[in-house]
């Protein structure tokens, strides 16, 4: 009798872990099942953030409207991604200074800074020292580059080279002061006045590499622009010639140049703006008003289109993570391969430029050039302070 109660026991004991146990896994199965996101898709925010938190991270880039066709299409295909499913990219458009002005003023839309160059950093990195006590910067990469090109009708600039021979700051110069306009240039009165523009150097990068790149004209070096340099009275008289002279002043690159395409001869004669602006309107222009035609200053810069992560106050882990994994993204073959098509020489060396497809080698008749023979390296913050005031002081309020 003892033996046989001892085993109806167990066996009850064991019956009873039995139940238990199923009841553990069954609960362990729903908790899993109740956890897994829609779509039965890991979540990106988990993999690459941490936490269960299914809200899109958010993060703004402001950038120079040189690149904003690019960068538009460049969202779009992230968006279609795991990671642009839980990153959302609010591309802000910013003239280059006008987003560094924007960022050191406190903006809190802005985690990530793309001007179209380097050429503002070292002012941006002391003022924000003063204001933060740190560094600026997470992460810096160059996205694409450009250089700096004079662009101007095709008929116009045939009639100007046969005055002054080639395009230039002192050719322009020239042309400027010509009381006559065309009249005097190529006897040409039904033209008008000689039209030149470039955009705002308190606003946009181009417009201040402008300014950069009339002094290395004017002093015949392309390295090592000295405040002196700046100061010195026979260049500010001849930049301010040119200047006094100068149509718009838009704040956007982009901008000026649609003006230009859309409005025809009426509104500029010639630009100094980005080549891959031009480019990307090279075919719109030709089916309104007739070819343009490029040419390139003996003196010239490239603007590398940096892409800054800000060590902002206002940025969280999660933002500045997403920033990276955006940045990665444009570094992509695929996507560089398409900043080509928008007439950008691509910062990744793998994707070649001198191919059938290329830009540089389809619309190498309106004087495209691959080899640029001379590139200069940006003044210091203090020379381009100087240069900024002595522009501000010598125009007044435009």
């Amino acid at each position: 009798m003892a033996d046989s109660s001892q085993g109806t026991r167990l066996t009850w004991l064991g019956q009873l872990f039995v139940v238990l146990f199923v009841a553990a896994c069954g609960f362990g199965a729903w908790k899993m099942f109740a956890t897994k996101p829609t779509g039965g898709e890991p979540s990106t925010a988990r993999s690459i953030f941490g936490g269960n938190d299914t809200a899109p991270v958010e993060i703004g880039v402001a950038y120079g409207t040189e690149k904003q066709r690019w960068l538009q299409w460049a969202v779009e295909q992230f968006a279609q991604t795991a990671d642009g499913k839980r990153i959302k990219v609010n591309l802000i458009a910013k003239g280059s200074l006008e987003g560094a002005q924007a960022i050191l003023a406190g903006d809190q839309k802005i985690n990530v800074w793309s001007p179209a160059s380097e050429l503002y950093e070292d002012v941006f990195s002391q003022e924000w020292q003063i204001k933060q006590n740190k560094p600026p910067f997470l992460r810096k990469e160059a996205l694409a580059l450009t250089p700096m090109v004079f662009v101007m009708w095709a008929e116009r600039q045939q009639a100007f080279a046969a005055k002054y021979k080639d395009v230039s700051f002192e050719t322009i110069g020239k042309a400027l002061k010509e009381p006559g306009g065309w009249d005097g240039i190529a006897q040409k009165p039904e033209w008008g006045l000689f039209k030149f523009g470039h955009t705002h150097p308190n606003q946009s990068n181009s417009g201040l590499m402008t300014l950069v790149l009339m002094g290395f004209d004017f002093h015949k070096k392309n390295k090592g622009l000295e405040m002196k340099d700046i100061l010195n009275p026979e260049f500010q008289t001849w930049m301010n010639g040119i200047e006094s002279g100068t149509t718009g002043m838009s704040n956007s690159t982009g901008t000026m140049m649609r003006d230009m395409v859309l409005r025809g001869p009426s509104s500029y004669d010639a630009l100094f703006v980005y080549e891959n602006v031009v480019i990307d309107y090279l075919k719109n222009a030709e089916g309104r008003w007739g070819e343009l035609h490029i040419s390139y200053p003996k003196q010239n810069m490239w603007n590398d289109n940096p892409y800054y992560i800000l060590d902002a106050p206002w940025s969280t882990a999660d933002q500045r993570k997403a920033a990276g994994v955006f940045l990665d993204f444009l570094l992509t073959e695929t996507v560089q391969k398409e900043s080509l098509k928008h007439g950008f020489r691509p910062a990744n060396p793998t994707v070649p430029i001198k191919t059938a497809e290329s830009p540089f080698v389809q619309y190498s008749r309106f004087g495209l050039q691959i080899d640029l023979s001379t590139v200069g390296q940006a003044p210091k913050a203090d020379v381009i302070n100087n240069l900024l005031s002595a522009w501000q002081r010598s125009q007044g309020n435009r």
